[in-house]
């Protein structure tokens, strides 16, 4: 019965992120050139990360994962976005539209314990300098990347099938510019409580779990700094956590404003807004504060493109 009532929805149509035309293709060049800085900036960082041998330590590697997974969870969401700004129907598979929130869920659940071990490798780097090797094995590092990849596909998969086994029998126009969960339930016909609750427990869990790992590393780490004496190891022992800080914030920040807004300012149109940054924005902003604020990232970036220009001129040479 209710495979039936599912086959009545074949697609969704995106309501996108603006309905007005005139401003239809500034956002396609917009999005577009974000894309770009996201797509280059990651996957240049995962390139220097693994070509330099000065930064194959932990710190490098979590960043190298959390670098794949931005450029991952932007690419299942921007490309279809762009196309849309540009197509006469916003139209999008029930199919297509299940693999898209699958992937979405994935990576960004993924970035959520990401983070988390990152705030506890730079806890150890800090507060345990003398035992870092030990306590950060090529073992340890291997479980704290493999575990939170591993439990973000098994709840995305969960919430997923969950969700594309609704029935889906009336309007099809999502009111938003990806396939996500709540705007979906906004169109089934069948019972949703089960996987409102399900919504709650799981985001509660991973917002609760992975924000409280990286509070609690930082609370020692403060505390470690404050007890050095010297300026100039304060200083040293802020640089390093500096850039992941100021990208724990910007990404739990978006999803606190998200999620902790009053009830009566709630809306699905604050949500894109929201979504917009976290989606598309995020990715973009990893690489750059990584790399920006990380002189060891700069010089091995630089060394890279200077073998890159020397082989370009061998290979023009030899022609």
């Amino acid at each position: 019965m209710a495979s039936a009532n599912v086959s009545c929805v074949t697609e969704f149509v995106l309501r996108g992120i603006t309905d007005r035309p005139d401003l239809q293709v500034p956002c396609l060049v917009l999005f577009l050139a974000i894309y770009l800085v996201t797509v280059l900036g990651n996957l240049g960082l995962i390139v220097v990360i693994r070509i330099d041998a000065r930064l194959h330590s932990p710190m490098y590697y979590f960043l190298s994962h959390l670098a794949f997974v931005d450029l991952c969870y932007s690419s299942a969401i921007t490309p279809k976005m762009m196309v849309n700004f540009v197509a006469e129907r916003n139209t999008i598979l029930f199919h297509a539209c299940a693999a898209q929130l699958g992937c979405f869920l994935t990576f960004m659940i993924t970035e959520c314990f990401l983070l988390a071990s990152m705030a506890y490798d730079r806890y150890v780097a800090i507060c345990s300098p003398l035992h870092y090797s030990t306590l950060m094995s090529k073992r340890v590092c291997t479980r704290l990347v493999a575990v939170p990849y591993t439990y973000s596909f098994l709840v995305a998969l969960l919430h997923t099938i969950i969700t594309f086994r609704l029935t889906y029998c009336g309007p099809n126009v999502i009111n938003h510019f990806y396939c996500d969960d709540l705007p979906l339930l906004a169109l089934s016909c069948s019972d949703t409580h089960v996987k409102e609750i399900l919504i709650f427990a799981f985001a509660g869990f991973d917002m609760i779990c992975s924000s409280s790992i990286v509070l609690t590393s930082y609370l020692f780490i403060i505390a470690a700094i404050l007890r050095i004496r010297s300026t100039q190891g304060r200083r040293k022992a802020i640089s390093t956590c500096g850039s992941h800080m100021v990208a724990v914030t910007i990404f739990y920040g978006t999803l606190i404003f998200m999620y902790l807004q009053p009830k009566s300012n709630h809306s699905l149109d604050t949500d894109k807004m929201a979504s917009v940054f976290y989606t598309v924005v995020i990715p973009m902003l990893n690489p750059l504060i990584y790399s920006l604020r990380n002189k060891e990232v700069q010089d091995a970036s630089r060394k890279a493109l200077e073998k890159g220009c020397e082989t370009l001129k061998i290979l023009r040479w030899r022609k």
